[in-house]
């Protein structure tokens, strides 16, 4: 438990790489539900858990995939840290996009942003579930709301796996809540 909070400590005080005023880097802090598969696929195995997450969102983009004009198409860095109730950790880095879903669907800017991630980190399964190796994979869409002052509340959904690189990929769902606080 010292090392969880040493590491949250310690990612908490990595500077942000934006050079603008107002910022938009985010730290995520959420919890939510480990290894939903049994409500999805009634009769699997599952070992369910609460999960705990903080994540620091970072407002620079490191690379443009598309169009100067689209926001969306910038991908960002992101490093991060989930722990489960049953003492499973992953350690994560990784990149995401956003795009505000008033702009996509009705051309209009609104307070829903749409957040997909795609990260890659550590995984000590503790007490928790065997996922078949330390290396992981883990994909991620959110859906936030964006409050006063800039904070967020969201829902997510993440799958975590191995991506087929051991003998065995049981993966993991996720489905968790989280409030966002814009540094």
């Amino acid at each position: 438990m010292k090392i969880t909070i040493f590491i949250l400590i310690l990612l908490s005080s990595v500077p942000s790489f934006s050079s603008e005023k107002k910022s938009s880097g985010y730290n995520v802090i959420g919890f939510g539900f480990y290894d939903i598969e049994k409500w999805i696929n009634s009769g699997t195995q599952s070992d369910e858990a609460i999960s705990f997450k903080y994540e620091k969102r970072f407002s620079r983009s490191i690379y443009n995939i598309g169009p100067e004009s689209e926001k969306f198409f910038n991908l960002k860095p992101l490093v991060g840290f989930e722990g489960t109730s049953d003492s499973a950790s992953y350690f994560l880095i990784g990149v995401y996009l956003e795009d505000n879903l008033g702009e996509i669907f009705i051309d209009k800017k609104s307070n829903f942003i749409f957040t997909p991630t795609l990260s890659v980190g550590y995984y000590d399964e503790g007490s928790g579930k065997k996922l078949g190796s330390n290396l992981q994979i883990r994909t991620s869409l959110e859906i936030s709301y964006e409050l006063k002052k800039q904070n967020r509340i969201a829902v997510s959904y993440s799958h975590t796996s191995n991506a087929n690189t051991a003998n065995k990929n049981p993966g993991v769902e996720i489905l968790s809540l989280s409030y966002q606080i814009p540094f």
